[in-house]
């Protein structure tokens, strides 16, 4: 596939035109103060995985609603004093998998947390375990359009909050450093991470790659490949409703969460991805607050990005960080 966004040049400008809900800190307030009512109860299960240079706990949290989330906690073996803590989410359809696909940050001395998606887990990798017991109004196949009727309801409002969560509970064990706590992950995972880095006003880094789940109304109308296209094939369908589900998404667009973000940022876009367009990835980096931000650009490649040289870039560039 051929460039098809906008020019880089432009992609440096842009700026989304999703209009932020008048209420949005005050929607998201209630949600997080709602979910803090319930104890984060997070427990921590060693697990014999055969590995020995790392130390792995089965993690179960309270989420959204105080439902039970999944997650995995990686720590060096030899640690016995706090370090810093990696909270990772994971991509589309993905699970929290296996302990052994995820030994990159723990390697580096640091202490790891991924965060199972709840409902999702069977399209690819590992696995997963976690239950979406919220039930919704009639949605496309996919997780974009579930409870799109309102943002009490969407599916999303409850994964962020378990992102909010997820960070709570990772920073609750004792030998991770609260302070030096950082938000990564990749295309939906990027967009949990901006999420939590709008939502979680102390992180020390967060590293969004490919984010998906920004600029709604430009994605929906500028990609047809899924997972967007999953909000077209709602629409053409439910007739009349396209406002009513773009107010939704408001509430949920990475462009109004990078609007909050106070921590060091590093993104990664690739110019011919065509399920998280680069100009809805740059829409999110521009509207980023921080002052410390950098953009890694990946030319000729489509939502693969960076790929391994991505996850070298973002070792060097946490080095002077946490």
């Amino acid at each position: 596939m051929a460039l098809f966004d906008l020019p880089i040049d432009e992609l440096r400008e842009y700026r989304s035109e999703s209009a932020e809900p008048e209420d949005f800190d005050a929607f998201w307030s209630k949600t997080l103060q709602e979910a803090r009512e319930h104890d984060l109860n997070a427990h921590f299960e060693p697990v014999d995985t055969g590995l020995t240079t790392v130390r792995v706990y089965d993690v179960t949290f309270a989420g959204f609603g105080g439902h039970p989330v999944k997650g995995w906690f990686t720590l060096p073996a030899e640690v016995a004093a706090p370090v810093p803590v990696v909270v990772e989410f994971v991509g589309y359809g993905g699970g929290r998998g296996l302990p052994h696909e995820h030994l990159l940050w723990a390697s580096t001395g640091r202490a790891h947390f991924v965060m199972d998606t709840r409902g999702q887990g069977s399209a690819w990798g590992g696995g997963g375990g976690t239950a979406d017991p919220v039930g919704g109004a009639p949605a496309f196949p996919g997780f974009m359009t579930r409870g799109i009727d309102a943002p009490e309801n969407y599916y999303y409002r409850r994964v962020f909050t378990d992102g909010v969560r997820a960070v709570e509970a990772a920073r609750s064990h004792p030998l991770a450093d609260p302070a030096r706590t950082v938000a990564v992950g990749a295309s939906q995972g990027g967009g949990i991470s901006i999420a939590v880095g709008g939502l979680v006003p102390d992180l020390a880094a967060v590293a969004p790659d490919v984010p998906f789940l920004c600029d709604y109304p430009r994605a929906a109308t500028l990609t047809d490949r899924h997972p967007y296209r999953e909000i077209g094939n709602y629409l053409k369908t439910h007739r009349g409703r396209t406002e009513q589900a773009l107010r939704t998404l408001s509430y949920f667009d990475g462009v109004h969460f990078a609007a909050r973000g106070r921590a060091p940022a590093l993104f990664s876009a690739a110019l011919e991805d065509q399920t998280c367009p680069p100009s809805t990835v740059f829409a999110a980096f521009n509207a980023w607050t921080h002052d410390d931000k950098t953009i890694e650009v990946y030319d000729f490649n489509d939502h693969e990005g960076g790929g391994p040289y991505q996850q070298a870039a973002k070792l060097q560039w946490l080095r002077s960080r946490v």
